[in-house]
C-alpha cells in the first residue's frame, strides 16, 4: 500500500482537516494534499483548510458550519449566528444577509471558508448559545450595520423590550450590551 491510501484511510467523510491534522499520517503533505485535492477526494475551503465530502442523494454535501469554524479556530469556544436572526424579533428587520457572524476569542476579520464569508469577531465575553434577548442586545450593539431605518428598528425594539422576561433582558443587558444598547433599554428596564 503506499503512502496516499494509507492517508486515505485515515480520513473520514464530513469532516474538516487541517493541514497539520494530515502531517501525522505523511511525511509528504503539501504532495499528497494536492494529490487529493487534484483527484476530487478533498475539497480546499481556504488556505490549510480541508474538506472531505459525504455523499447524497443529491450529490456532495458542504461542510456543517459549526464544524468549518471549530476547525479554523481549533477552538470550540465561539458563538455562530446572523444578522437574518433578528427577523424573528419582529422589530421591523427584513432583510437576508449572506455572511455569519462568530463571536470567538481567536480571529478577528472576515474570511471566505468554503466559498461563505463568515465574520470573525472577538468579543471577551458571549453566551453559549443564542436566545431571543441576546438577539435584541446584539441588534442594537450592530444597528448601524443594518439595512432598515434605525429610529424605526429602535422603536420597535423598545416596544418589543416591554414584552420580553425582563430579568433575563436585563442581565443580557448588562454582561454583553454597548453604551448604545444601553442607553437604549435602560430606561425600559428600570421602568
Amino acid at each position: 500500500m503506499n503512502k496516499l491510501q494509507e492517508l486515505k484511510k485515515h480520513l473520514r467523510r464530513g469532516r474538516v482537516y487541517r493541514r497539520a491534522d494530515l502531517s501525522r499520517w505523511s511525511k509528504s503533505v503539501d504532495r499528497h494534499l494536492d494529490e487529493l485535492v487534484s483527484e476530487g477526494t478533498l475539497q480546499k475551503l481556504s488556505h490549510g483548510l480541508y474538506f472531505y465530502p459525504e455523499v447524497t442523494a443529491f450529490g456532495e454535501a458542504p461542510p456543517e458550519e459549526d464544524v468549518l469554524v471549530r476547525s479554523f479556530l481549533k477552538d470550540s469556544r465561539f458563538l455562530l449566528t446572523s444578522f437574518n436572526a433578528y427577523n424573528a424579533l419582529g422589530v421591523g428587520t427584513t432583510q437576508l444577509y449572506n455572511q455569519k457572524i462568530v463571536y470567538n476569542h481567536k480571529r478577528h476579520g472576515d474570511f471566505d471558508l468554503g466559498g461563505k464569508t463568515f465574520s470573525f469577531r472577538v468579543k471577551p465575553h458571549f453566551p453559549t448559545k443564542v436566545t431571543k434577548e441576546f438577539l435584541l442586545v446584539d441588534l442594537l450593539n450592530n444597528l448601524e450595520q443594518l439595512a432598515e431605518d434605525p429610529k424605526e428598528v429602535v422603536s420597535n425594539v423598545r416596544f418589543r423590550a416591554k414584552t420580553m422576561d425582563q430579568k433575563k433582558l436585563k442581565k443580557v443587558l448588562l454582561d454583553y450590551g454597548s453604551s448604545k444598547a444601553k442607553r437604549i433599554l435602560e430606561p425600559i428596564l428600570s421602568s
